[in-house]
């Protein structure tokens, strides 16, 4: 398979966008750990309660979502529902299965973190209006989302 120059350019613009959006989003301005001194909780905590909002799920496919074993999600549950944000219950068809579910306190305690996580930089709010409108059009079909 022979490659164009056409090609390596393409792979060059995609390799420093994604270098610049990472460093946008990760390194600049990185809100976890805003969030985690609101909350008073680690992010893997926060992480899994906005997993948890979304809908309520097993402990196994919580560990799916999150990335991290059964031991370790069950941890985080048992933490979360110390804290009075989650509810273990049983599963209606599978009575070997718990279903875990947010509290109100739970969707309160997202509902800070999705304020923190959602405002724009300052960097993206100066933008014109015609480059937020790309900007949004672009984001969008990169998550496969309609704009």
């Amino acid at each position: 398979m022979t490659t164009t120059a056409e090609d390596q350019l393409r792979a060059e613009l995609a390799t420093r966008s994604w270098t610049r959006l990472r460093a946008l989003v990760l390194d600049l301005h990185d809100r976890r750990k805003e969030v985690s001194v609101a909350l008073e909780m680690g992010f893997i905590r926060v992480k899994a309660l906005r997993r948890i909002v979304a809908g309520p799920c097993k402990l196994r496919e919580l560990a799916g979502r999150l990335g991290t074993d059964a031991p370790y999600t069950t941890l985080i549950v048992d933490d979360l529902e110390k804290r009075g944000l989650v509810v273990r219950t049983p599963h209606p068809d599978d009575r070997r299965s718990k279903l875990v579910t947010a509290t109100e306190a739970g969707l309160a305690a997202n509902a800070i973190a999705e304020g923190i996580l959602g405002q724009p930089p300052a960097s993206v709010l100066d933008l014109d209006t015609e480059d937020l409108v790309n900007l949004d059009r672009i984001v969008a079909a990169l998550v496969g989302e309609d704009s």
